[in-house]
């Protein structure tokens, strides 16, 4: 079938650059894109019209972890200095012991767990990131049965994802005096690397070839050398992306010092894992952060050198107080950069905005981080990320992922009067302005509505499941802290 969309406005994509097109036309057939121009006489079976909208590619987010994050809700506005900002060990590192209650996404490999819960999980986050118009994300290393939870939900609801089990050789837990303490076993990485291995095997290419594996040593300071050589194997005997928290917090940075006398970017390159399909998450604390104070700074070099990813995630740092620094440096040396959400929220033209915003503080100049080169770090750059020229564009011969977006404010004077759309787009949108969602050539979403998915419904779950989580705070807190406690209420509570 062939269906043909006419539009205000278009990003197409050109000698490796988005282009805009002012009224023109994208033409797809089946699973892929065969014109985007001004206009098309061919026949076509049926044509989408997007009149005042924006079409484009669908947004890559390159930094999901799943859930409905009723336990990040615990780390607004507040925290334990000694985390340096930090959140994830603020809202997953339990007292030793105990698992952080309610959220499935903290048991390992073979616990038991409610299924309820882990659907619950993977539906509210594919369905949300659908929403806001992701085609594809990359999950970011859950246990294993998040992944069969997420598999099934990508199916059903026909996004794109990289999904795998994330592995690593311990975790953060807190001592008897609520201490941070790591607990190593690097015989778990070992297995857990190859639990991965055989998921991807199995999965790979799955959902119609929108589901691909990808290799998630969770972070650097809890894998051992020998599981990040094991990755580098693997990822180049199989063409495997590979993504990892490394460099994301000053904890981390002065740990991989003390242990291996290099910086988290010096023992990725030291690997040969430095490439343009490592995603790095967050790479942030650098040694090239003037906040770190580190001497012999090369780690923004070593990166730009092998044109690593950064997954920059900036609402959910800019939460801690913590930005990247700066975005005009990263792009000068070469980093390929890319957007994902994290946490919340997952919607990719808000985190293109608050990119843009911190970018131009950080780099000290209004001419960084511009509308233009967010939109394609939340297109090109995860593409480039998970090693692909069929995506994040619409040109021919790209996979039929296309998002309309509408750009009257849907009712509201929101964005004014346009004259570019995606000016008005990164500095007025957002995630509920995306109209319809195709993904490989079917239509996911229309008029923001997705078949088999009640929003009122799920909402109301996940509410639920977040008092669950709320109410059981002092059972795994390493300091025993009530949900209160830990996180006071905005104002006094009657």
């Amino acid at each position: 079938m062939r269906t043909k969309i006419e539009a205000t406005w278009i990003v197409g994509h050109e000698s490796g650059q988005h282009r805009l097109i002012r009224d023109g036309v994208v033409v797809y057939e089946g699973n892929s894109i065969i014109h985007v121009g001004r206009s098309f006489e061919g026949h076509v079976d049926r044509t989408i019209a997007a009149k005042d909208k924006l079409v484009a590619p669908g947004f890559i987010d390159t930094h999901v972890h799943s859930g409905h994050r009723a336990s990040h809700r615990l780390i607004t506005d507040t925290g334990r200095p000694m985390y340096y900002g930090q959140p994830f060990l603020e809202i997953s590192v339990p007292k030793e012991g105990k698992v952080v209650k309610g959220d499935p996404r903290y048991l390992k490999h073979g616990d038991a767990g409610s299924e309820a819960a882990f659907k619950l999980n993977a539906t509210f986050t594919v369905a949300e990131l659908l929403r806001n118009g992701v085609t594809t994300f990359i999950e970011y290393g859950s246990q294993l049965r998040v992944q069969d939870a997420l598999l099934a939900e990508v199916t059903r609801l026909g996004t794109r994802a990289y999904l795998a089990p994330g592995y690593d050789c311990g975790r953060w837990v807190g001592d008897e005096h609520g201490r941070l303490k790591r607990i190593r076993n690097d015989p778990m990485g070992l297995d857990g690397i190859k639990t991965a291995l055989e998921w991807i095997a199995k999965h790979d290419g799955e959902a119609g070839g929108r589901v691909r594996g990808i290799l998630v040593p969770r972070e650097v300071e809890t894998s051992s050398v020998e599981l990040l050589r094991r990755t580098r194997q693997a990822a180049d005997e199989l063409k495997l992306p590979v993504a990892t928290h490394a460099a994301y917090s000053v904890l981390e940075f002065h740990d991989i010092v003390r242990e291996h006398m290099m910086t988290p970017i010096e023992l990725l390159d030291d690997l040969g894992l430095l490439r343009p399909t490592l995603n790095i998450g967050h790479g942030n604390f650098i040694a090239d952060n003037p906040n770190l104070n580190y001497s012999v700074a090369c780690d923004l070099k070593l990166m730009g050198s092998a044109g690593a990813t950064v997954s920059h995630c900036p609402i959910n740092i800019v939460r801690r107080a913590r930005v990247l620094d700066s975005w005009k440096k990263y792009q000068e040396a070469g980093v390929n950069l890319s957007i994902g959400s994290d946490t919340y929220p997952r919607d990719m033209i808000m985190n293109m905005r608050t990119a843009s915003y911190l970018g131009k503080i950080m780099s000290h100049t209004y001419l960084a981080a511009t509308a233009g080169e967010v939109f394609r770090a939340a297109t090109l750059g995860g593409a480039i990320s998970v090693g692909r020229d069929d995506l994040g564009r619409l040109a021919p011969g790209a996979r039929a992922d296309i998002i309309v977006i509408d750009l009257t404010g849907r009712n509201s004077l929101r964005l004014g009067p346009v004259r570019d759309p995606i000016k008005s787009i990164v500095e007025c949108g957002v995630g509920d302005d995306v109209d319809t969602v195709i993904v490989d050539g079917v239509v996911r979403m229309e008029g923001g509505v997705i078949p088999g998915v009640d929003f009122a419904a799920l909402r109301s779950e996940a509410q639920q499941a977040g008092e669950t989580v709320w109410d059981t705070v002092a059972e795994w807190d390493p300091l025993g802290r009530t949900a209160e406690q830990a996180s006071p209420w905005s104002f006094p509570l009657v």
